[in-house]
């Protein structure tokens, strides 16, 4: 798959490296050249000779996942931005909508989510996915915590775009698990507010743990 993300942070370098991991080419764009440049060649030395290289807003036609790397404010700034270029296409929601000055609410009403708002503000035809929200940056790179593959929690209300990003996910090396529509983003990103919090404490686990599903 082409892969194009937005942002060229932590996150946005962990959600490369599996991508790379799983063979796909990527895309990175920011809001500095320079550093989706940056990133771009520290990805190309965790793994050489992999498709991957900073790219202008303009391409994101050529993408079959769209990935907003980026903060809850900033993606309703890319959805709005992108409008119609968006139209058809797999935009996957990483962000959590949380105060991150106190980690103990959620600053999206109790009846919506995050996700369902950069839906409403997306053009019609975007196909939003929530994923990843739930998983750290350097868990990400490493593929695994206590020697467990990362479980990616998606959701979304269209099934094609859902089935394309647990592709995504699995072959990066990665556990999907399908939740339902998009209205389950609400519980995926009020467990994640939890997971960030206890990050927090002076026992900490510092941002390299990860919410798993366990069964027998």
């Amino acid at each position: 798959m082409r892969v194009f993300i937005v942002g060229t942070g932590n996150m946005a370098g962990g959600i490369a490296t599996r991508a790379l991991a799983g063979g796909h080419s990527v895309r990175l764009v920011g809001t500095d050249p320079a550093k989706a440049t940056t990133l771009a060649d520290a990805l190309l030395e965790r793994k050489p000779g992999a498709d991957v290289a900073p790219a202008v807003p303009d391409a994101v036609g050529s993408a079959d996942v769209v990935v907003l790397a980026v903060p809850f404010d900033a993606a309703k700034e890319v959805v709005t931005e992108y409008g119609d270029r968006l139209t058809g296409k797999t935009v996957v929601d990483i962000s959590n909508p949380v105060d991150f000055s106190t980690f103990d609410a959620l600053t999206v009403p109790p009846d919506s989510s995050g996700a369902q708002q950069l839906a409403e503000a997306a053009a019609p035809g975007t196909h939003l996915v929530k994923a990843f929200n739930t998983t750290f940056a350097g868990a990400l790179v490493a593929g695994e915590v206590g020697g467990l593959p990362l479980d990616v929690f998606i959701a979304g209300d269209d099934a094609a775009a859902r089935d394309r990003v647990a592709e995504l996910v699995s072959s990066g090396g990665l556990n999907p698990v399908v939740v339902g529509g998009l209205r389950h983003a609400r519980e995926l990103e009020g467990i994640q507010l939890l997971h960030m919090a206890l990050q927090t404490r002076p026992d900490g686990h510092g941002w390299m743990s990860a919410i798993k599903i366990v069964a027998p």
